[in-house]
Order: C-alpha cells, then structure tokens, then sequence
C-alpha cells in the first residue's frame, strides 16, 4: 500500500527519488514549476529534454503522458515530466488529469523509484480548481496500482494545503 502525504514545501528540495514535473508539451521549461525544476536542477535536465525531443518527442509530450529525465542538481534522482491538461468549464478533461498520476507513477516504478513527489498538476496557470485537482490526485493515486511506497503531494501555500489535506481525509 502506498504512504501519501502532503506537505507545504518546495518541490526542488524534496529528498525523493523522483520528482514530477508539471511541465509544458514542449519540455523546454516554462514557468512555475516547471522553471523552478528546470532553474534549480540545472542544463542538465534541459539538454535531455532537448535530446528526447530530437529523438522520440518532436511534437513535444502530449498531455497526460510523462517521461523521465536526470534530475540535474535537485536532490531528487530523476525528474518525471507530465503535462497536465488545461481547465474547460465546458470539456472534462479529469481522465487527462487522472492520466498524469497514474503515467508518473508507471514511469516512478519503471525507473525503480519508490519515494515520489507532486505538485498540484494544471491547479496553477492552467486554471484547474484546487479542490476538484485535488480530489482527483488523491483518488488516482490511492487507485493506482504501483510498486511506489510513498507519495508526497507538495504544495506551495496553506490554502493549497488545507485543500489537499481535506482530500486526503
């Protein structure tokens, strides 16, 4: 069974084997997250970024999918890079959303990890309401069948939090 967790924190220090990226289909950074990990790990996830790009990716990830890359001078042993769909009041996009879970946590155990951390995937600039992101991280996780042993969904402020916190209850 999966140990989750969340905790108020920066992703770019946490001590796990795996990191999650909620990246853009480009994989070249971005804002957010995704140019925190790409900031503070250093050239070296970008270069395999750009290596996977040239290879297997040249129209870039497609949302819901992750792939795996060093994690550069983060803590972590690798970055999972996931892109999460952007909030329709008019699509569901949740299974998209759902995918991103359960992706990084097939690449997390193909990789060997068994210590992996979240973020709050689309919940930022892509407009997915902290409470319906949270419920479904929470229920994909807890659903998913993983070899990972522990689970940390870490968010940047209380409020994010709180909300969490609540979905795990």
């Amino acid at each position: 069974m999966t140990r989750i967790e969340a905790v108020r924190g920066d992703i770019t220090e946490q001590a796990v084997d795996a990191v999650v990226n909620a990246a853009n289909s480009s994989l070249l950074g971005g804002g957010g997250v995704d140019g925190a990990i790409h900031r503070k790990g250093g050239p070296q996830i970008l270069s395999e970024c750009r290596d996977l790009r040239a290879a297997k990716y040249g129209r870039g990830l497609a949302t819901g999918q992750a792939l795996a890359t060093t994690a550069g001078r983060l803590p972590a042993r690798w970055v999972i890079h996931t892109v999460g769909p952007v909030w329709s009041a008019t699509e569901d996009r949740s299974a998209l959303l759902a995918s991103c879970y359960r992706e990084s946590l097939r690449v997390a155990a193909e990789l060997g990890a068994t210590t992996v951390a979240f973020p709050a995937i689309s919940t930022g600039i892509f407009g997915w309401p902290m409470d319906d992101g949270a419920r479904i991280a929470v229920q994909t996780v807890r659903g998913a069948e993983t070899s990972v042993s522990a689970v940390r969904f870490v968010l940047f402020d209380d409020r994010a939090l709180d909300v969490f916190i609540a979905a795990l209850d």
